[in-house]
């Protein structure tokens, strides 16, 4: 067994910033969403995935993948936006076992009224704190860890897809 690349002081500080910058990032957003729009930020998701695909309309399983959710969680959320109103499950004709996620007016309404916020929390907390430069090369490192990342992730979806844990693997789109 080799010995562990340890970091180094520097790159052990870069790690936790981004760590903490990540954490704090996501749970101002998330108290954004739930504070204005009463919407946790994994149901703003769905909505927005659903509506970005043709016809406001995906497979579950797809929505899964896209989400990178397990199915059960993915069935939570939706059965709660079902309640709202906002989606609605539709039987698959060609397939008895498959659903699919619509997303209906009323939630693409609901989605029009929470993403304005949204998108202020994002410019405000992130991008506004940022250069030009360095919204570029916030683009280039996401990209970089992105690409490292995607073929793991995918090796490790596909092995628990086969294996009946999760929604098969979506490609997702490439960055840049």
């Amino acid at each position: 067994m080799s010995e562990p690349r340890w970091l180094s002081g520097a790159e052990q500080q870069v790690w936790r910033d981004f760590s903490m910058a990540t954490t704090m990032l996501q749970a101002h957003l998330e108290g954004q969403l739930q504070h204005e729009s009463g919407m946790p930020h994994t149901y703003y998701e769905v909505l927005v995935s659903l509506s970005e695909a043709e016809g406001r309309r995906l497979r579950m399983s797809e929505l899964a993948a896209v989400r990178r959710s397990s199915r059960s969680r993915l069935s939570h959320a939706v059965a709660r936006l079902e309640a709202k109103g906002w989606v609605q499950r539709e039987s698959c004709p060609t397939d008895k076992r498959g659903a699919w996620a619509v997303l209906t007016d009323a939630g693409f309404a609901a989605l029009e009224e929470a993403a304005p916020g949204h998108v202020e929390a994002v410019r405000e907390s992130l991008f506004d704190a940022l250069s030009p430069a360095q919204v570029a090369a916030l683009g280039e490192i996401s990209a970089a860890i992105l690409d490292r990342l995607r073929p793991r992730c995918a090796a490790a979806e596909a092995a628990e897809a086969a294996a009946g844990f999760v929604a098969p693997v979506v490609e997702l789109p490439k960055s840049g």
